[in-house]
């Protein structure tokens, strides 16, 4: 096997800008679930378990719609 040294090599980094679509990240979604937390200090404990559980899920979805890319 030859090296070509004429040929371009890769430069290591991000991709450059344009060359790859944003993800789409409902956001409406993810601050829904964060509000969601407000008022959680009115709530007893046990409650709090659900509230978290669905901020957990929409930062879960959001991040895997990222992976996407």
């Amino acid at each position: 096997m030859d090296f070509d040294e004429t040929r371009p090599r890769p430069i290591p980094g991000p991709p450059p800008s344009g060359s790859v679509t944003d993800p789409v990240i409902d956001d409406e979604a993810i601050n829904d679930a964060v509000a969601g937390l407000n008022g959680l200090d009115a709530l007893p404990v046990a409650d709090h378990v659900e509230r978290y559980d669905t901020v957990h899920v929409a930062l879960t979805a959001a991040l895997a719609g990222i992976d996407k890319v």
